[in-house]
């Protein structure tokens, strides 16, 4: 009995000394450095921070609602509405090269897209693995690509607005490398996290650029978000959208974003006119009725981007692939339809595209959407958002 005890009180000493040997190591271990630099307007020196004051980045996004969204989650009490276990998918076989003034964009799901112009092939966040989360856990594909991997045309250029596993995902940027060997283009810091697949990027702050060639460049622009790959690492790389000059009218990216001052959609448009606006819509919901949260933007927000941006097409992502949030599969895309009507604008402006659907986008126009940014509010009592889940 005596040995027991000493055995048992032994273990129990190990597994104390391990615990307080992992409190203080392990959040060390998961931490990373992406990106070393001077102090700027949204970078302290360690992390970077949304400049705009809408939200302190290093707490849990707005209303704290994303902790409990995951409690009740992992417990099975939330009460989301369902899901499909898997939408079916068409896929399609995109154009080699789309030439000339013609601009076609192609939903793959969730952030990506192809779009063709000019002879240029750009992709925006290439993901095509099955979870978007570390070592195969994390939220899983519910929607196949609209276009297969091995389908794609040969890629120019990619955009990686931030190092969420739902928009930086690693296997498949390394297999577009090995591929292609395209232009890949992101935000401060997330070129280190890039470069541990061995794949090369370049990484600018906001407001630099990039010439692709003569006539074609990017440039980063400010949004409203927040980075992290782990539980200590948050902010340590620089999120952002991206603004794609080209003949015939402006590409615009949105990335993954809040609303925050709600100035950055003006701030791109001043580039020049928007021809795309690739804007989310999806992952808005964390507590039943919601509308947005710090870092996402819902229907409501999207519209009042569209208005800001004034694109001649816009399409809604970041919905309907990975189960991020709250609200039903389809939600995002029939609130803002209802919103775009309720609110006078054409709903075709901004409407969703199937996955692997060719979208033909027109050229840019200096016309402002004809439609009300100040009816939005009220768009939102009516019975048929108010319904929407």
């Amino acid at each position: 009995m005596a040995r027991f005890l000493r055995v048992a009180t032994s273990a129990v000493l190990f597994l104390l000394v391990a615990a307080g040997l992992a409190i203080a190591i392990v959040p060390r271990f998961l931490d990373r450095i992406y990106y070393r630099g001077p102090t700027s307007a949204h970078f302290d020196g360690e992390r970077f921070f949304n400049p705009d004051g809408e939200e302190d980045t290093l707490r849990v996004p707005t209303g704290g609602s994303r902790s409990g969204f995951f409690w009740r989650y992992l417990s099975g009490g939330d009460g989301r509405p369902p899901w499909p276990e898997k939408v079916a998918v068409r896929s399609t076989v995109p154009a080699r090269r789309v030439d000339g003034d013609r601009m076609v964009a192609t939903w793959i799901g969730h952030a990506t897209v192809l779009v063709q112009t000019r002879g240029l092939n750009i992709l925006t966040d290439p993901v095509w693995s099955d979870r978007a989360g570390p070592l195969g856990f994390g939220p899983k594909r519910v929607m196949a690509p609209g276009v297969r991997f091995e389908d794609l045309p040969k890629i120019d250029l990619v955009l990686v607005s931030h190092n969420h596993y739902d928009h930086l995902d690693k296997a498949s940027l390394k297999r577009l490398w090995a591929r292609d060997r395209p232009l890949i283009v992101t935000s401060l810091g997330n070129d280190s996290v890039i470069g541990q697949a061995g794949v090369p990027a370049t990484a600018l702050d906001w407001g630099q650029r990039i010439a692709v060639r003569s006539d074609v460049d990017v440039i980063v622009s400010r949004n409203h978000h927040w980075g992290s790959r782990w539980f200590t690492d948050r902010n340590r790389a620089l999120w952002s959208a991206f603004t794609i000059r080209l003949p015939g009218g402006n590409l615009f990216f949105a990335g993954d974003t809040g609303l925050g001052d709600g100035k950055w959609p003006r701030e791109a448009a001043s580039h020049g006119p928007v021809r795309l606006a690739l804007i989310p819509v999806g992952a808005f919901r964390f507590t039943p009725g919601q509308m947005g949260t710090g870092s996402h933007i819902g229907p409501p927000d999207a519209v009042r981007v569209f208005h800001r941006m004034a694109p001649s097409r816009a399409i809604p992502i970041h919905w309907g692939t990975f189960r991020l949030s709250y609200e039903g599969r389809d939600t995002p895309p029939r609130m803002l339809s209802s919103i775009m009507r309720c609110a006078g604008y054409d709903p075709a402006q901004f409407a969703p595209a199937g996955p692997g659907a060719p979208v033909e986008v027109p050229l840019a126009t200096s016309e402002a959407p004809r439609g009300d940014e100040g009816r939005i509010a009220g768009c939102l009592r009516t019975p048929e958002v108010t319904a929407l889940r």
